[in-house]
This record gives structure tokens, C-alpha cells and sequence, in this order.
């Protein structure tokens, strides 16, 4: 009878360590996967943005940060949009056939808007931020230039829809973030809605 206890008393003792041994892999699984989830910082460091437009006058430039970038938001005046028709033959990529926007920015104008222009100011070549330069013809710029962006760090050009000037360093047109207008006066940078 002893044996029948002892077995009775094995089976009890393996069950229950069996049972206290996948509580203590649980316990330290759960904070080990928990800790590959990004933080709420980080979380909140890519969300979209919201940015308020209505005191955006004709000619202005906005700029607001998503994902520790800076993007520019600007609201282009009807002579800016005339003036992007005339500039095709000074760009490298004028028809935007690199994929550095979105289906709906894939336009003349690079926006879902003509008059809003949204984008992200960080140039293509190896990163500044280039200045805005809206004056037309400035001295140290040229008597072609119909305002845009200047990168000071190695001379790269971009016109007033982001796209770049054939020969200087910048590879590529800026980029154009995803984004929506929640109403006339509320751009959402950082989410299209799905849109194509």
C-alpha cells in the first residue's frame, strides 16, 4: 500500500510543479513580449498630426513636426501654380515618376489641392532642411528663379511643388507625406484615410 501512496504522492507533485512552472514562464513571458510593443512615446511620435490651416494666407508657409520630421504645409497663390507650368524643362523629374508621394499628389501641382501643398522638408541629398525662398529672381539665385527651396548645405533647388532641379546633388523631388483634409480648415499629416 505504501507504494500506491508514494505514486498517488509523484503524481500530485509533478502535476503541481508542473502547473507552478508554467506560471512562472507565463510571468516572465508576458513583460519579456510586452517590451518588444513600442512605448506610448513612440506611439505618439509617429501618430498623425493635425494642423489648422484657416490662418494660412496665400503665399505662406506653416510648418508643423510628424515623426521628428519637419513638414511644410503651404498655400500656393494662382501666379505660384502658373508659374510650375513654365518650369518643366529646368526639372529632373517633372511628371513626378519616382514614387516620393502618393497616388492622389501624383499631379503638376504634387497636392490634392492645387492652391495647398503639403510635403516633407528634408532634402533628398543628405538631409538639411532647405530654406524657403519664395522672392523671384533674387541676386544669388538667378534670374530664372520663380521661388521655391534653396538647401544651402550643397546647393540643391526645388520648385514650389518640391520638385528638384536638374543638376545638383539632390537625387530626387521631396517627399509628400501622407495626408487628408479633415475640413477646409484642418489638414490630418500623417494618414490619407486609405485613400488611393
Amino acid at each position: 500500500m505504501s507504494e500506491g501512496a508514494d505514486l498517488k504522492k509523484r503524481r500530485f507533485l509533478t502535476a503541481t510543479t508542473s502547473v507552478i512552472g508554467a506560471v512562472g514562464v507565463v510571468g516572465v513571458a508576458v513583460p519579456f513580449i510586452a517590451s518588444w510593443q513600442p512605448s506610448t512615446r513612440a506611439k505618439a511620435a509617429g501618430a498623425p498630426v493635425e494642423a489648422d490651416i484657416s490662418k494660412l494666407g496665400p503665399g505662406e508657409l506653416l510648418r508643423v513636426k510628424w515623426r521628428g520630421k519637419p513638414v511644410w504645409i503651404m498655400r500656393r497663390t494662382e501666379k505660384n501654380l502658373a508659374d510650375l507650368e513654365t518650369l518643366d524643362p529646368k526639372l529632373a523629374d517633372p511628371a513626378s515618376d519616382m514614387p516620393q508621394q502618393p497616388d492622389y499628389a501624383k499631379n503638376p501641382h504634387r497636392s490634392r489641392k492645387p492652391e495647398v501643398w503639403v510635403a516633407v522638408g528634408i532634402c533628398t541629398h543628405l538631409g538639411c532642411s532647405p530654406t524657403y525662398r519664395p522672392e523671384v529672381a533674387p541676386e544669388d539665385l538667378g534670374p530664372d528663379w520663380l521661388g521655391g527651396f534653396y538647401c544651402a548645405c550643397h546647393g540643391s533647388r526645388f520648385d514650389l511643388a518640391g520638385r528638384v532641379y536638374s543638376g545638383v546633388p539632390a537625387p530626387t523631388n521631396l517627399v509628400i507625406p501622407p495626408y487628408q483634409f479633415l475640413d477646409d480648415n484642418t489638414l490630418l499629416v500623417g494618414d490619407d484615410g486609405g485613400a488611393a
